[in-house]
């Protein structure tokens, strides 16, 4: 029996393992410290979950417009300049908006510049597309703008970039952003900007979107997430803002791959839109803490670049490199001898690394690095 070949190129998210294998051990009756997962510890805001059961009750659990709920893209259209409805497509989280982002730009053999290290799945829809992942290294997690364009070449389609980023942390500034908007209006590149963990910035790092720059929209195509912000991992809530024209060939591929986003999920969305500012700012503050205990906690195990966003560590394992040889053999150490998880570096094309998520309790946070400096 034939199988397609593109799939033997492709692997499964490691991420996405790493959640299954600690549901198991658990099950088992382990105390597992997950820092590995990249999920908010809060819970649902009350009036989301409201707003989600209203909507089952008014019987919001029939097929709707393929393009989203018509009231939640008009409360997303608002936070972008100019913009309206015809801008935006609500998707099954940030991860199909990307899917389908590849799949309209991408003929076989067309190159995507893709900043490395990088979160799990970029490099895989490139090539579900047909197309190919264009790796370049980043310097101390921050973008080689110079390395990034001499990447381009007659194949190039688009640069994507991800701030906050995932697994490093790393927020690029206001002059790299500039740089690479250049790079994409020079050779008639998409921009497709990753920003899911927008939300959490610390210190004095600025989160800075290329929508903030006019004459780079329409080449801009932005991923945004409920998952994170508002901790709706399970509503599968994500969207995509972009040109008109873009959604609409975007629209018409989700129309033969899902039809409608949940339509009672997209109400309890429309409520989240609502959460006072004040409350993700605190929420923000928290995981600020989080991030600063974690980094304090690293100090004498691992080298490590402090993060500016997001909610992840990524610091280098060069110590313990003789002993465990490289960083999955680590990573498994930690899980068997000191029930602790936490994702190689090697899941995001940055072997010798290891990524410690602190979306969880200072308690749970402290509880896991004690854990782990006891055995190393």
């Amino acid at each position: 029996m034939y199988l397609s070949d593109k799939f033997n190129h492709i692997v499964s998210s490691g991420t996405v393992a790493f959640t299954t294998l600690i549901q198991q051990l658990r099950a088992q009756g382990r105390d597992i410290i997950d820092l590995a997962v990249g999920e908010p510890d809060f819970g649902v805001d009350g009036e989301v979950m409201d707003a989600t059961h209203q909507a089952l009750e008014a019987g919001h659990t029939r097929y709707g417009p393929v393009a989203g709920l018509p009231a939640l893209k008009d409360a997303l259209a608002a936070d972008f300049e100019g913009y309206g409805p015809r801008n935006v497509l609500i998707t099954n989280g940030a991860k199909q908006g990307l899917f389908e982002i590849f799949q309209a730009i991408c003929d076989p053999g067309q190159e995507v510049i893709i900043p490395n290290p990088c979160w799990v799945s970029f490099q895989h829809q490139v090539r579900l597309a047909g197309g190919v992942p264009v790796m370049v290294d980043t310097v101390q997690h921050q973008l080689d703008t110079d390395a990034m364009a001499q990447a381009v070449t007659g194949r190039t389609v688009a640069i994507l970039i991800n701030s906050p980023n995932n697994p490093t942390g790393a927020v690029y500034d206001r002059n790299s952003i500039e740089e690479i908007i250049a790079i994409c209006r020079q050779n008639d590149l998409w921009l497709i900007s990753d920003e899911a963990y927008a939300a959490f910035v610390y210190g004095d790092s600025v989160f800075v979107s290329p929508f903030a720059f006019p004459e780079i929209r329409p080449q801009l195509i932005m991923a945004r997430s409920f998952s994170k912000t508002y901790a709706m991992t399970g509503f599968r809530i994500g969207y995509v803002v972009a040109p008109n024209e873009m959604i609409a060939r975007l629209t018409t591929i989700q129309s033969h791959l899902t039809g409608n986003i949940c339509s009672f999920a997209q109400h309890g969305a429309l409520s989240a839109t609502r959460v006072p500012a004040e409350r993700l700012t605190q929420r923000r503050r928290q995981f600020e803490k989080r991030r600063d205990l974690a980094v304090e906690a690293s100090r004498g195990l691992f080298d490590l670049i402090a993060p500016e966003g997001a909610f992840y560590l990524f610091p280098a394992i060069s110590r313990h490199q003789k002993r465990f040889g490289d960083d999955q053999a680590l990573a498994r150490y930690l899980l068997e001898k000191a029930d602790v998880a936490v994702v190689p570096g090697t899941f995001f094309g940055a072997p010798g690394h290891i990524r410690i998520s602190f979306a969880t309790s200072t308690g749970r946070l402290s509880k896991g690095f004690q854990r782990m400096k006891d055995i190393l």
